[in-house]
């Protein structure tokens, strides 16, 4: 177990997903930015993590569930997509006493929480994970969203895992800071326009100090064409996980790029 303080604990990370297999598909050179970002991830770290926590936007629970199975598989929650995206592999192992871990905490505090040993990890964490973790030897435990939760909640959450940091244990989040479907593969000079004035609006929010950063990611609906770029929360909500997690620690905007139109950023904390 490491030391509780600034230098030796692991910082927490929001991670952008990409659409779907992407990465592993023939898409030209559109998410070559975005992967060349996943591939550097381990490499920033101070040390190997003994274990991840990873809140996905692809697991929407009506409770709080933590995912508990000893290896998890894999769920292909993604449609239209060649033969061989379905059969990728990522044999990374689950860690039953890291989950044991989460629920202590969150019960601790009266949330309402579960272990779930039977759901694997969805696309949202493998297809970035088999990128920025690719030996697969790092336990991956994920927890869900609950639907009930809204942003202050989700921020809550993050800040009562906070610990898990000083016991060498990353935490994560992965989503997209665009998610409109209608928008989101096809270049539009509206829409485009306004990934990019919310897209700002994230790192500006990020990057200010720990309070004034948790009272507008709490309203972050009255953000700039918030509603436009995130019509539902779900791919959004990972990022207050992290910036819950974070604590006081400052955050940046370590990858932004724009694809197909749209700006889309990921985030490090401390």
């Amino acid at each position: 177990m490491t030391p509780d303080n600034q230098e030796s604990r692991q910082p927490v990370l929001f991670l952008p997903h990409g659409g779907g297999p992407c990465f592993f598909m023939e898409w030209g050179n559109t998410w070559d930015r975005m992967a060349a970002y996943l591939r550097s991830v381990s490499g920033t770290l101070p040390r190997r993590p003994d274990a991840i926590v990873v809140m996905s936007g692809h697991w929407e629970t009506d409770e709080m569930r933590i995912g508990s199975a000893l290896h998890p598989s894999l769920i292909y929650d993604y449609y239209g997509f060649p033969p061989h995206t379905y059969q990728l592999e990522y044999p990374v192992p689950g860690a039953p006493d890291v989950s044991e871990k989460v629920l202590g905490l969150l019960k601790d505090a009266g949330v309402d929480c579960a272990a779930d040993a039977n759901r694997g990890l969805d696309h949202g964490v493998f297809i970035p994970f088999m990128l920025a973790f690719p030996d697969a030897s790092i336990p991956v435990v994920e927890i869900s969203l609950p639907r009930t939760m809204d942003a202050a909640d989700v921020l809550q959450l993050g800040q009562l895992l906070e610990p898990l940091r000083s016991e060498n244990i990353l935490l994560v989040g992965t989503g997209m800071t665009y998610h409109n479907m209608r928008y989101l593969m096809r270049p539009d000079a509206v829409s485009d326009g306004r990934s990019v004035a919310f897209d700002n609006w994230l790192q500006n929010t990020v990057e200010a100090p720990s309070d004034l950063r948790r009272s507008r990611l709490v309203d972050w609906e009255h953000a700039p064409f918030a509603q436009d770029c995130h019509p539902q929360p779900e791919h959004l909500l990972p990022l207050m996980f992290a910036a819950g997690a974070a604590g006081t620690d400052t955050g940046h905007r370590d990858y932004s790029d724009v694809i197909m139109g749209k700006a889309l950023s990921g985030f490090r904390f401390g």
